[in-house]
Parts: C-alpha cells; structure tokens; sequence
C-alpha cells in the first residue's frame, strides 16, 4: 500500500484549525506548496533536519495577541533534501502568487521593490534560504509573508528608515547578530523588520538604552513584567536564548524580543498557567489563546505540543502584546526515528 504524505496530515489540520477559529481554510490556495514541502510520510526522520523547528517537521503555528482571530503559520518550504537557495526562490514565487491572487498588483509591486535586494541569483552562502509565513481571517488571506535569510553585508539595503533604527540597535547592543528579514504584505498594509540573535546573557533592564533611542523607553517596564511573570522571576536570560526583531510602521520604530523556551533551564513547569494569568486582564485575548489551543490539539490528545517561542512585541503606538509559536505534537520526529537516521 503506497505511504500517504505529510501533506494529507498538513492539510487536515489547517482545515480543522481554520473551522475552529472561524477562519478561512489556506489549504487550498496553498496545496502546491504544502504538497511540495511535505512529500515524504509523517515522522520520516529527514524531517526533523530544518532551521524553523529542528526535531519537528517544519510547519510552526503561532498565536498572537495583537491578532487573536486569525490563523498563522509558517513554514521552511520544500522538501527535506532542497538548498537554501531553492527555498529561498520557492518562498518567493508562492508569495507572488498569493499576494497577486489574493491582496492586488500594487501589493505586488511593492513586494517586487522590497523583496529585490534578497532574491537574486546568488546563494552559495545561503543555508536554509528562507520561511514562508500566511495567515487567514473569515475574509481569507489576511497577510503572507517571507523571511529572508539574511548576511550582514544586505544590512546596507534595508530602507533608509529601517536602516537607521538597524544601525542605532547594533551600536547600542554589541554582538547582534542578523538572521533573517522578514517582509510582509496584508490586506490593509506592509511592513519589513529584521531579526537578530542576541548571542549573549541578556539582563532585561540592558535594553532599555536602544529602547530610549527608538522613542518607547515607557515600554520597558511591561515588557520586564510579562517576561518576569511567565519565567517565574526570571529577569536574565541565557546566552543564544534570545532573538530580536526590529521594524518600522506609520506609528514610528518597533521592537520585537523573542524567548527561546528550550533554552531557558528552569522554564517553570506553570508556564502556561503564569501567561494566562497574565493576560486576565485582556478576556478576549485569553479567550483566544484557548480556541488556538483548541485548534491544534489532535483528538487523543490532551495537548497541542511544546511551546518553543514566546515573543513581546511593543511600538510607540502599541503596548507591550506577546505571541505564542509551537511544535505541534502531531509533527514531532520520534526519539527511535532519529536514532534510525543517526545509524
């Protein structure tokens, strides 16, 4: 009997995401995609090898409280075995597609402008070239979006604005390092920000200096708040532990920290439990995140998987708000299989 590809299981739990959070189903406009991303049978173990969630096949989900309707992921498109340099040219193709189809020919072109300076015909250097994100309201496509593996010499050709906030972060935080830019179209407007690792131990209180700079100093307080809380006290965090992002909107510079869960030692196991708490304040927000959960929880399961990533995103114009990204259970490569493919 022939195998039946991960994209079968791909689908049907996008499918059934979408109906429980009352979105549109992305299956379908992405099946090409999907298809060719996840051609080999659930758990075979050259899945586990990708940049987006190692040990995992590479489809990441994520809850976000600034859009708590909608249904987001993102994955490290194309087969297991593919260059950085084919995902790359992959992911932009798709978002050409989708954008043309979906969000109209001046979305296109200003995605075309954005996307230039990372889309050409080099690539030796690149290792897994890009991601590919969607998201989807009852309307549809709401945003796709692609994340660019980036070296620090295409710094340079980020625009003046991005640029400059860019430049003031490295000065004020030594040691950033750039990972990947991500420029995203949506129905109502764009955006392009570029994300760093942070190698080294971070104090929370260090950032407020490139805080100060970008115009949000007030913000800091509440970002060191729901970090704290969620991290049982903890207000340092670990070497390589930490990415940041960095962007502009209409409403001035923006800064995105992200927590990478597996690398904090002593992750309270009340984890959860913490970040609901703190958003108690916010009942449709937390309503929420407990119809996300419900979405990617299999049905014998009791769980959705384990959560790699918890980010806090704040602007001038918007208080601190976190995100929330997964390893799906149902996606994850067994301890056996992996041992199969280290033998």
């Amino acid at each position: 009997m022939p195998y039946q590809p991960l994209s079968a299981k791909v689908t049907e739990r996008l499918a059934q995401a979408a109906r429980a959070l009352g979105a549109a189903d992305p299956s379908q406009p992405m099946a090409g995609l999907i298809a060719r991303t996840f051609p080999l049978p659930a758990g075979d173990p050259r899945y586990a090898r990708n940049a987006l969630v190692p040990m995992a096949a590479p489809f990441e989900p994520s809850f976000s409280e600034i859009q708590p309707a909608k249904l987001r992921f993102t994955i490290e498109p194309l087969e297991p075995d593919a260059s950085g340099a084919d995902r790359r040219d992959e992911a932009t193709r798709e978002m050409r597609r989708l954008v043309g189809a979906f969000l109209g020919r001046d979305t296109l072109r200003w995605f075309d402008e954005r996307s230039e300076p990372f889309r050409g015909f080099g690539g030796g250097n690149l290792d897994y070239g890009a991601f590919f994100g969607a998201s989807t309201d009852r309307d549809g496509l709401y945003a796709s979006k692609v994340y660019y593996e980036t070296n620090p010499h295409q710094v340079t050709q980020l625009p003046p604005g991005l640029f400059q906030v860019i430049t003031t972060a490295q000065r004020l935080l030594p040691g950033l390092r750039p990972l990947f830019t991500t420029i995203s179209a949506q129905r109502d407007m764009g955006g392009e920000r570029l994300t760093f690792l942070y190698p080294h131990a971070l104090k929370l209180r260090d950032l407020e200096p490139v805080l100060t700079a970008m115009g949000m100093a007030e913000r800091l307080p509440a970002i060191m708040q729901i970090i704290g809380l969620v991290l049982g006290g903890r207000f340092e965090l670990p070497e390589n532990s930490v990415l940041m992002a960095f962007g502009t909107s209409p409403q001035g510079p923006e800064f995105e920290l992200y927590v990478q869960l597996a690398r904090i030692p002593d992750l309270p196991p009340e984890f959860l439990s913490l970040l609901t708490l703190g958003l108690s304040e916010r009942p449709r927000e937390l309503a929420a995140l407990s119809r996300w959960m419900t979405a990617f929880t299999p049905d014998d399961e009791v769980w959705p998987g384990r959560f790699s990533i918890l980010s806090v995103r704040a602007g001038a114009a918007l208080p601190p708000r976190i995100s929330l990204y997964l390893r799906a259970a149902e996606f994850e490569v067994s301890a056996e299989a992996l041992q199969q493919l280290a033998a």
